[in-house]
């Protein structure tokens, strides 16, 4: 007799989520918290540019040109080292949740396991793959017999994508920018870029909160789906 189509592949077993997912949780309030500094860094950088475009001149507005070139460079070391600290941890906690997944209904899954950490770094598919990832683990970890909605996963992704789309944009313009009104143009996107990425970070913390639960509820009530009839 076949096996079902949910059978776990060699390999998987379940494992408690909750640890990796306490401490993805976590880093990830490290990154809005090293993002909301970075909207202060902007704040400053764009109240100096202005007066520069708008012809102030002396001491007082050079020292302050500095200070907040100094915490521009901080607040983007800061956020750098949170993010990937955080990118780390949540590679080994979306592993986990993926293997669990797997354990329980293997026929949910679009792509092989591997892809769970591939997919991040591989350029184009990078922008899909991995919510696939995380819906199809979302649907296999469902309650039994339940419909899983993805809009928590949808307006997370969604964000997170323009988030990176306006950062590279606000970088780029940093970069190339000469003019003090350019400057206040460039910190006035990044303001844009690291509020749009304080929203990600906060859904994420949702959907990495709603699927440990999830599947710490299946893994501690140790249910297994019926048998499918064939």
């Amino acid at each position: 007799m076949p096996a079902p189509p949910y059978a776990a592949p060699p390999g998987a077993w379940l494992r408690s989520p909750a640890v990796l997912g306490r401490a993805t949780a976590v880093l990830l309030g490290l990154v809005i918290a090293t993002d909301l500094f970075a909207c202060y860094a902007d704040l400053l950088e764009m109240d100096v540019t202005g007066d520069l475009a708008d012809g102030v001149t002396g001491v007082g507005v050079i020292d302050r040109a500095d200070h907040a070139d100094a915490l521009y460079g901080i607040a983007g070391i800061a956020q750098l080292v949170a993010l990937v600290t955080t990118a780390v941890v949540y590679l080994c906690w979306l592993w986990r949740i993926r293997v669990n997944a797997e354990v329980f209904d293997a026929s949910r899954h679009r792509m092989k396991r591997g892809w769970a950490i591939g997919a991040w770094f591989c350029p184009v598919v990078n922008l899909w793959f991995p919510r696939r990832i995380v819906v199809d683990s979302w649907d296999a970890s469902a309650p039994w017999g339940s419909r899983s909605g993805h809009t928590l996963v949808n307006a997370w992704w969604t964000l997170w994508i323009v988030s990176l789309l306006v950062g590279r944009f606000a970088d780029r313009s940093s970069r190339q920018a000469e003019t003090a009104d350019e400057l206040r143009g460039a910190a006035r996107t990044m303001l844009f870029s690291d509020c749009l990425d304080i929203a990600a970070a906060v859904l994420a913390i949702m959907v990495v909160v709603r699927l440990t639960r999830m599947q710490e509820r299946k893994v501690l009530s140790g249910e297994v789906p019926a048998p499918a009839l064939g």
